[in-house]
């Protein structure tokens, strides 16, 4: 997986493609731990559930449906004021809970990504690997393999989200002046 630090990242920097004046910052809150909340299936191994199973790690809580599914269920619980409407709202919160996949997808390590579980439950990495992937624990990201993941999710993942990020607050800028 990519470090959890580095999902919300990824999601913060998709939501400045949404960004609108007043839009409330629990819509920021919710995109980013939208982006976290896959790996909550770690704990399952606490409970045996093995890696590869349904429900273990990387399978449907990252799944396109599962995505789709918070993305819903959050929108409607952050309710009309956020000051997005619901389409923009409910995509970005998709964008950023199915970004979890993608980004793990991208790793060199681990079994693959269930994108489209439960109707497939096969696992599926991208042709391109460049993120290191990170370990499970805390205590694993303060070793010498620690800093080589955190090296690659910097040129991976922080990188390309500033200039995403910049990408679109410059192109909202432009379009307000015009």
């Amino acid at each position: 997986m990519a470090s959890l630090v580095t999902h919300a990242v990824a999601a913060l920097a998709l939501g400045t493609a949404f960004y609108r004046p007043g839009t409330a910052k629990r819509v920021w809150v919710a995109g980013a731990l939208a982006s976290m909340l896959p790996d909550l299936d770690v704990l399952g191994f606490r409970f045996g559930v093995a890696y590869g199973d349904f429900f273990g790690h990387r399978g449907f809580t990252h799944s396109l449906l599962f995505a789709a599914a918070l993305a819903f269920l959050v929108a409607a619980a952050l309710g009309p004021r956020t000051g997005l409407s619901p389409g923009p709202l409910g995509a970005y919160l998709f964008l950023a809970a199915a970004s979890h996949g993608l980004l793990d997808a991208l790793t060199d390590g681990g079994l693959g990504v269930a994108f489209f579980s439960p109707f497939d439950n096969r696992r599926y990495f991208l042709p391109w690997r460049p993120i290191a992937v990170s370990p499970i624990g805390v205590r694993r990201f303060f070793t010498a393999s620690g800093l080589l993941v955190f090296e690659s999710e910097l040129v991976a993942v922080w990188l390309p989200a500033l200039v995403f990020a910049g990408a679109a607050l410059l192109s909202r800028g432009r379009r307000q002046r015009t």
